[in-house]
């Protein structure tokens, strides 16, 4: 990161969140401030500033609830664009949802081109080129969840990718209202609060695309088919931490076959074993940080959520999050300090 990245990208309030005010920047390095601080922190997009380098200004506010990723952003007319190749080359399939404060933005994606204006939500997906056309400025809100977290068959994203979800709607309404508050109301981002509240939002986006979609038409939710897929993920979730959960029992459990039930899960862009592992990481994260975090062992906490080698559980969760368990807990719960042994000394002796 260059020098003047340093001086634009600031600690927000929260531990997961960085501020960025690109008038702290030369003019001649702005775009490529912007730029390295997308790339870094949420979208590889390509962006064109239509402004001259000297009137280009920006605000943004980025960071993460859980497996989400925010960005708040105000700025001058912009057109961000994934192209056929940083779509190709996304290692995480993920669901934007776009919330139109102000301005507004002309969205396309799959062939659909639609005008979002302030009020709407949008979604698109990483797995596919899109723009995003701001000809008006930029006064948006921006929620990157990972496909398999959604949870919906690939066919009922491509069905509602860049369709205005507006006030028409009335779940899209009450949603609109939810996340907005939600994109800055940082305490409930981390902790506790963001683990309370992470399904729910789920949920309630899951309930916006089937109520756009309704009961006609191409996208429409197949009862027998997304009521099993969420069925399959929450019976999965309710047991992460059993040694003796597989495919085999998941699907007797629901009643088909192994095949069908890789089947199920494929349509939501969903790896079973990658899903579960991901899972109970994120469950052995979260209770490292918590309040009991040094109650017991690493390698304890590590079998209660499945993972039998201790090696191994340090190995992906360090590879899936950057740092060791060890590291990640003392960052929440620092080891108290060892009292220094003083030899006792008599004078005359």
């Amino acid at each position: 990161m260059r020098e003047a990245d340093h001086h634009a990208i600031t600690p927000a309030p929260g531990p997961r969140h960085a501020a960025l005010d690109i008038s702290a920047v030369p003019p001649q390095e702005r775009e490529d401030t912007i730029r390295h601080a997308l790339w870094k922190s949420f979208s590889r997009v390509d962006i064109a500033h239509h402004s001259p380098a000297g009137k280009i200004w920006g605000r943004m506010r980025l960071g993460t609830m859980g497996p989400v990723k925010l960005c708040s952003a105000q700025g001058p007319p912009v057109t961000f664009h994934r192209t056929e190749r940083l779509a190709r080359e996304d290692d995480e399939p993920a669901v934007f949802l776009g919330l139109q404060m102000t301005g507004t933005n002309l969205v396309e994606q799959y062939g659909r081109q639609s005008l979002v204006t302030p009020g709407n939500l949008v979604v698109y997906e990483t797995t596919a080129p899109y723009t995003l056309h701001f000809s008006r400025g930029v006064g948006y809100h921006s929620f990157r969840i990972p496909r398999e977290v959604l949870a919906l068959p690939e066919r009922l994203l491509r069905a509602v990718a860049a369709t205005p979800l507006g006030p028409d709607n009335p779940t899209a309404r009450l949603a609109f209202t939810y996340f907005s508050r939600l994109a800055v109301s940082e305490e409930l981002h981390d902790g506790a609060h963001a683990e309370a509240i992470m399904e729910p939002s789920v949920e309630l986006l899951r309930a916006v695309v089937a109520s756009q979609l309704g009961d006609t038409g191409p996208g429409r939710v197949a009862p027998a088919e997304v009521p099993l897929s969420l069925r399959i993920t929450q019976y999965i979730r309710t047991h992460l931490a059993d040694p003796t959960l597989s495919a085999a029992r998941i699907a007797a459990a629901h009643g088909i076959s192994v095949r069908h039930l890789y089947t199920v899960l494929s349509r939501s862009g969903i790896s079973l074993g990658d899903w579960i592992r991901s899972h109970r990481l994120a469950e052995c994260r979260r209770e490292l940080a918590g309040p009991g975090g040094r109650a017991r062992t690493i390698a304890g906490i590590g079998r209660s959520w499945g993972f039998a080698d201790a090696t191994h559980f340090s190995k992906v969760f360090k590879q899936t999050y950057g740092v060791s368990p060890r590291t990640w807990r003392d960052q929440h719960h620092p080891a108290p300090a060892r009292k220094s042994r003083t030899r006792k000394t008599s004078s005359g002796r």
